[in-house]
């Protein structure tokens, strides 16, 4: 466990240890201690996203899989990340923007829904301590509603704002804005809001504690070196979705 002394690391690592099929080899938070983890099957990170990829290469020159839940990962890193694996067959990365089984499903069903509506943004809520905005979860949600509405050649969003102060319409993802909220008291949470000619539909994510994330981690760790492709991106292939 890369990042075992964080929120989450530190919820993977009781996770890890209470289930009957898995065994913690080693929990450490610091890169000079990676050797602790040599002989592991599964490493998962829970890091930071100025560090994370100098641990997959670590860990691909050295035969182990990954499994990841830190945010931060663009295009470039994946494709960076797709570069650093073909060095190294046999190695395989999932990468999940979100754990939570219940937060899959709503990026499935945002994904359904947005062909459908004209207007589609999102809008994410968690705590302050949160490094990176947007989420991964909502980045990679208003990636699959951009990837939906490209695929049913829905018109682009209707909006006339000519006047703004910079950053009041949110970041943009594929055309799809994003709104980043930072409250003391959250967990996390997101909000997809779409919008046609007289009605409207919410559909709203709420993890309302770090465990809620733990059958998804495991599920990565016993799948992770059985998925087909060397990378992975998202729980919904080990969901059937």
């Amino acid at each position: 466990m890369f990042g075992a002394h964080g929120r989450m690391g530190s919820e993977v690592v009781k996770a890890v240890q209470g289930a009957a099929d898995t065994e913690l080899v080693a929990g450490i938070d610091a890169a000079d201690e990676r050797e602790k983890v040599r002989g592991a099957d599964v490493v998962v990170d829970f890091t930071h996203p100025d560090v994370v990829m100098d641990n997959l290469r670590w860990l691909a020159a050295n035969g182990i899989h990954a499994v990841v839940g830190t945010s931060g990962f663009d295009d470039a890193k994946t494709a960076e990340l797709r570069d650093i694996l073909a060095q190294h067959p046999g190695v395989n990365v999932l990468i999940a923007p979100n754990f939570g089984i219940a937060a899959v499903l709503m990026m499935n069903f945002a994904a359904k829904a947005a062909p459908y509506f004209d207007s589609t943004e999102i809008i994410e809520l968690h705590h302050p301590n949160k490094a990176d905005a947007p989420s991964g979860t909502a980045y990679r949600t208003a990636e699959l509603i951009s990837q939906a509405r490209a695929n049913a050649g829905t018109e682009p969003m209707p909006d006339a704002t000519t006047s703004e102060i910079d950053g009041a319409r949110g970041a943009e993802v594929g055309g799809v804005r994003v709104h980043a909220l930072r409250i003391q008291g959250m967990i996390a949470h997101q909000e997809v809001v779409f919008g046609t000619h007289g009605e409207t539909l919410t559909i709203r994510h709420d993890s309302m504690n770090r465990e809620s994330f733990m059958p998804g981690v495991l599920l990565g760790v016993r799948s992770v070196g059985d998925l087909p492709e060397q990378l992975t991106v998202g729980l919904e292939p080990l969901l059937g979705l």
